[in-house]
């Protein structure tokens, strides 16, 4: 049980979200929003304050009489929840609910108890509301997504449950669950803020740290294949450069190949004073995918570090609008609701996925092309060249998922269109950044599954299973239970969806 109270931590956030701990709510919080709720109550009486007795939006000059508050509230949920597109994924929905339960909680919003028990009773019994993947631009925050999730929450809308789509009334009877009634201004306070792309964002981040592990790993074995000497990932060569992300996968790639008997060592075989020769049999550099990994890989190590930084913020931020502060007895109008931040931040992530998937697709194509590696048969082909065709085939997939996400990367940040009669005159399109940065990651997943079936074939046509480090025979291990040894041709596209999933999940 993950007890919410003051500061959740990416760890928090990921054990309730891919662990599936539950949660509960502290005393603490309960006091700090019954607190500010009060607060505000009392407050707003006789008092000009945005969204409580005014309209939305460019219609904010016009008063809205004390009889009409609460049903401007059911208006604006009712008329924001028009998204389109194809549905968000449960985990992406999961983390936006965690994401706005928690920054609700902070006590700066005004909001009941009542919302923030539901939303944990959503995320403990596993129901995840319908949102739509269009409809956000990202400036008075996640307007039309987080409209879905208050349509949920007064008891309306459709949710998943138990991977059926159903009416929220029916499964709220079924589960004893009762809707929120909303108070002052819950409408708004659900609608505007950061909640959904940061929760996207933050299954981004943890998503590309696995990409991360299993590019270094890949770039691991391949170095084992083609017994490339071991000082591009050398402690002294890599502190020679002042990066924290680059020392870290030069690391890992040491502690991945301690007892591999395959990388050499250089001053063994090139400064021994023996080689003679004119023209050298052996490379004496590899080619830059193979030997340049650190300087490749660190950068992304890096941005996953910063991003992650930026969302943990962001969730621990209170980011509608107006902001309550019950210390000041004070509601402050502003625009904390803005993306930009998280928008800026999926986009340099998505840019460093999609370099980490042209490294793949680079490598990839390393092992498949004879001439360049001189070790292996053309396309890993171990049937009867001219007559089988290897990894020829599925080559081509990689190469152009590979396109696509250099087509995708480019910025969403920059990407502002001013629209609501131009009273959002800049906007940050943070959800459709996080939305694309999903798409780039998922493509790399299935780059990623190429290569490794490509170098396990590898290992087998080189006959190297018994010589590779510990870390690559328990991954080769793991992953030969996947791939079989294939010298006839074969249907692929199976094969690479399981090592697909086993990627993503294991």
């Amino acid at each position: 049980m993950k007890t919410i109270n003051s500061y959740l931590t990416i760890k928090d956030f990921n054990d309730v979200l891919f662990n599936n701990k539950p949660i509960e709510i502290s005393q603490s919080l309960i006091d700090r929003v019954n607190g500010c709720y009060e607060f505000l109550k009392t407050f707003s009486k006789n008092k000009v304050i945005y969204g409580v007795n005014t309209g939305f939006g460019p219609m904010a000059q016009y008063r809205i009489q004390e009889g009409d508050q609460l049903q401007l509230q059911y208006n604006l949920i009712r008329s924001h929840a028009s998204g389109t597109g194809e549905p968000l994924s449960p985990e992406h929905v999961k983390a936006a609910i965690l994401a706005r339960l928690n920054t609700l909680s902070l006590g700066k919003s005004g909001v009941h108890i009542s919302v923030i028990t539901l939303m944990l009773q959503l995320i403990n019994h596993d129901i995840t509301p319908l949102i739509f993947a269009h409809g956000g631009v990202g400036a008075s925050g996640d307007l039309v997504q987080l409209a879905h999730l208050a349509l949920v929450l007064i008891g309306e809308g459709e949710v998943f449950y138990q991977g059926n789509r159903r009416p929220t009334a029916e499964v709220f009877e079924e589960l004893g669950l009762k809707p929120i009634e909303v108070k002052i201004r819950e409408g708004l306070a659900l609608i505007n803020g950061t909640s959904v792309m940061t929760g996207i964002g933050i299954v981004n981040a943890h998503k590309a740290q696995r990409l991360l592990d299993w590019s270094i790993q890949a770039s691991c074995m391949i170095n084992e294949l083609v017994q490339a000497y071991d000082d591009h990932f050398s402690v002294e060569l890599n502190q020679a450069k002042l990066h924290q992300g680059q020392e870290a996968v030069a690391k890992q790639m040491r502690d991945h190949l301690l007892d591999s008997q395959l990388v050499r060592r250089r001053h063994e075989h090139l400064y021994n004073g023996n080689n003679q020769e004119d023209i050298f049999k052996d490379k004496v550099q590899e080619y830059y995918s193979l030997r340049c990994v650190p300087q490749i890989l660190g950068p992304i190590y890096d941005t996953i570090a910063g991003v992650e930084s930026v969302l943990e913020k962001e969730i621990n931020s209170a980011n509608d609008n107006p902001i309550v502060d019950v210390d000041t007895q004070q509601v402050y109008h502003g625009g904390n609701f803005h993306g930009d931040y998280v928008s800026l931040e999926m986009d340099r992530l998505k840019l460093a996925i999609t370099k980490l998937s042209m490294l793949a697709e680079r490598q990839l194509n390393y092992l498949l092309n004879a001439k360049i590696n001189e070790i292996l048969p053309p396309f890993v082909n171990l049937g009867k060249l001219g007559f089988n065709f290897g990894m020829q085939g599925v080559q081509f997939t990689a190469t152009s998922t590979t396109a696509e996400n250099q087509a995708l990367s480019t910025s969403m940040y920059i990407h502002s269109i001013p629209n609501n009669n131009d009273n959002q005159d800049i906007v940050s399109m943070g959800t459709n950044a996080a939305m694309l940065c999903s798409k780039v990651i998922e493509n790399t997943f299935e780059v990623l599954a190429i290569e490794f079936i490509t170098i396990v074939q590898a290992v087998e046509s080189l006959q190297l299973e018994n010589k590779l480090s510990t870390k690559s025979k328990v991954k080769y291990a793991e992953l030969r239970k996947l791939i079989p040894v294939f010298k006839t041709d074969i249907v692929m596209y199976p094969i690479v969806q399981q090592v697909k999933d086993y990627l993503k999940n294991s």
